[in-house]
C-alpha cells in the first residue's frame, strides 16, 4: 500500500506545487483547503504524513496541531511556515510536530523531508505494535497490569510521551505517578535526557524555592555555597513536580513564571537562566476544588494540566493483583532469600479480596513483610499482615503478645511504658527466633530503629544485632 500525504493550505498554487513535487515519489496525495476538510480526509484515509500550514484563512494550524498528534493512530506532521517563522516553528515541535519546512521551500528539501517523516511513522507504528503485544502480556515498561483501566492509561502515555506537552497525574497515593512520569520520560524523544524529581510536600516554603531554583552563596542564612536547583538540572530532559497541590500559594507563582518563561533565576542572583524542561507534576488531591477555594492558582493548574491522566486506584483494577503480587514476591525474594518463592492460593485469596486503600505501595510492602517472615518457599496467611486479613481471620494465625505482658500498676507510667515495651518487643523477638530484620518487620519498625530500641532497653546482649 502506498503511503498516504494530506496537504493541508487554504492557497491552490501552494498544494499544487506540493502535490506535483511528492507525486513522482510514488505517494498517495490528499489536499484539504481547511481545517474542516482536513479532518474529514484524516479520519476517512489515516494518512500518514500531513504538511499543515501555519495560517489558513482565519484558522490557526497550530490550534489544530495538538488534537490532530493526540489521534488514536496519528500521523506526523510537518508545519509549513512562512520565511523567518522560526519561532513559530520550534513553538510547533514543542507541540508535536515532526519538523518544520518554510516558504519559499526548496523541492528537494521537501522530498527528503517527506521521504524521512514517513520511514520515522513505519517504525513507530512497528513500535507501537510491538508494545500492543507487550501489553497483552501484562507489562507496559516498568508498570504492570493488563486491566482495561491500565490500559487506557498506556495509551495516553504512548501518545503524549513524544511531545513536550506538560502532564498532570492525578490519582491516590500508592497508584504509582512516579513510575508513570518515568515512563513518559523514557517514551519522550530525549529519554537519555535527566529525570528530576522534586516532592513539593517534602520540605517546608522556605526551603522548596531553594530546591526548585538554587541559590548562590549567602543568598540566606546557611547558603554555604552556590547550589544547582531542580528546574536547572532537569534542563533537556523532565523535571517531575510530586505532590504539586501542597505548594504555597508564592511558589505556586513563581513556577508558573518559569514555566511561562522558560526563564528563572537562582535565589541570590540577577542572572537570568533558561530551561526547555518538560513538566510532569502529580498530585492526589482534586485540584479543581483546590482552585475553586483558592488554595491553588487556576492559571497554574491549566499551565501543567494540558493533559491529565487520571491512574486507577488498585481497589478499581483487581484483575492486575495477581501480577503485581508475582512480581514483588519475585522481586524481594530474591533480594532477601535469594532463591524463588510463591505464595499459597489462599494468600491470593486474601490479596484479591481486600481493598488496598495504599494501593500498589501497599500490596508491594505486605509482599515484602512476607517474604521477609516467610522461611521456606511458600508464603502463606501467617505472613500476612493482620489488618488485610478477613474478619473472621484475625487473631488466628498466631497468639497476641499482649496476652503474656503483665506491667506493674506501682510503676509510673515512664516506667510502664519502658516496662510494656521491653516485653512486647521480647516476645516479638522470641517469635521470630531472635532475628532482628524479622521481628522488625512484624513490628512495623525499620531494622536500624528496631536494633537502636534493642540497646535503648538493654536486650542487645540477649539477641544479636543482624548487621
Amino acid at each position: 500500500m502506498k503511503p498516504v500525504v494530506l496537504i493541508v493550505d487554504d492557497e491552490p498554487a501552494a498544494r499544487f506545487g506540493m502535490k506535483r513535487a511528492l507525486e513522482r515519489e510514488g505517494y498517495t496525495i490528499l489536499e484539504a483547503e481547511s481545517l474542516a476538510r482536513a479532518d474529514q480526509a484524516v479520519e476517512n484515509h489515516t494518512p500518514s504524513v500531513v504538511l499543515l500550514d501555519v495560517r489558513l484563512a482565519s484558522e490557526s494550524g497550530l490550534d489544530y496541531l495538538p488534537g490532530l498528534v493526540s489521534k488514536e493512530h496519528p500521523p506526523l506532521v510537518i508545519i509549513v511556515t512562512a520565511h523567518g517563522s522560526e519561532r513559530t516553528a520550534v513553538q510547533a515541535i514543542k507541540l508535536g510536530a515532526y519538523d518544520y519546512l518554510s516558504k519559499p521551500f526548496d523541492v528537494d528539501e521537501l522530498r527528503i523531508l517527506v521521504k524521512n517523516a514517513i520511514e520515522t511513522h513505519s517504525l513507530r507504528a512497528e513500535n507501537a505494535k510491538l508494545r500492543r503485544e507487550l501489553t497483552a502480556t501484562g507489562t507496559f515498561g516498568q508498570l504492570i497490569g493488563s486491566s482495561s483501566a491500565m490500559a487506557s492509561v498506556y495509551s495516553l502515555i504512548e501518545k503524549v510521551a513524544p511531545s513536550d506537552v506538560n502532564v498532570l497525574l492525578m490519582g491516590e497515593s500508592g497508584t504509582g505517578k512516579e513510575m508513570v512520569a518515568r515512563e513518559i520520560h523514557s517514551r519522550s524523544r530525549n529519554p537519555s535526557g535527566p529525570f528530576v524529581s522534586v516532592n513539593c510536600a517534602a520540605m517546608p516554603g522556605e526551603l522548596i524555592e531553594s530546591e526548585l531554583f538554587g541559590h548562590e552563596k549567602g543568598a540566606f542564612t546557611g547558603a554555604a555555597g552556590r547550589r544547582v536547583g531542580k528546574f536547572e538540572a532537569a534542563n533537556g530532559g523532565t523535571l517531575f513536580l510530586d505532590e504539586i497541590g501542597d505548594m504555597s500559594l508564592s511558589t505556586q507563582a513563581k513556577v508558573l513564571r518559569a514555566i511561562e518563561e522558560k526563564t528563572f533565576q537562582r535565589l541570590g542572583s540577577n542572572e537570568t537562566l533558561s530551561t526547555d524542561a518538560r513538566i510532569v507534576s502529580a498530585t492526589n488531591k482534586p485540584l479543581e476544588i483546590e482552585v475553586e477555594a483558592a488554595r491553588f492558582r487556576e492559571d497554574l493548574y491549566y499551565r501543567l494540566c494540558v493533559v491529565r491522566v487520571s491512574l486507577p486506584p488498585l481497589r478499581e483494577r483487581k484483575s492486575d493483583i495477581p501480577a503485581l503480587a508475582h512480581a514483588f514476591c519475585s522481586r524481594f525474594s530474591l533480594a532477601y532469600k535469594n532463591k524463588p518463592m510463591k505464595m499459597s492460593n489462599d494468600v491470593l485469596k486474601v490479596l484479591l479480596e481486600y481493598n488496598w486503600p495504599g494501593n500498589a505501595r501497599q500490596l508491594r510492602n505486605c509482599i515484602e513483610r512476607a517474604v521477609v517472615l516467610t522461611d521456606n518457599e511458600e508464603i502463606k496467611i501467617e505472613a500476612l499482615p493482620e489488618e488485610i486479613l478477613p474478619d473472621q481471620r484475625r487473631g488466628s494465625t498466631s497468639a497476641k503478645p499482649s496476652e503474656g505482658i503483665t506491667v506493674s500498676q506501682a510503676l509510673d507510667f515512664r516506667s510502664a511504658k519502658r516496662e510494656f515495651e521491653r516485653q512486647y518487643i521480647e516476645y516479638s523477638l522470641e517469635q521470630a527466633g531472635g532475628n532482628v530484620t524479622r521481628a522488625a518487620a512484624a513490628l512495623g519498625m525499620h531494622r536500624q530503629s528496631l536494633q537502636h530500641k534493642l540497646k535503648e532497653l538493654g536486650l542487645s546482649k540477649r539477641f544479636v544485632l543482624d548487621d
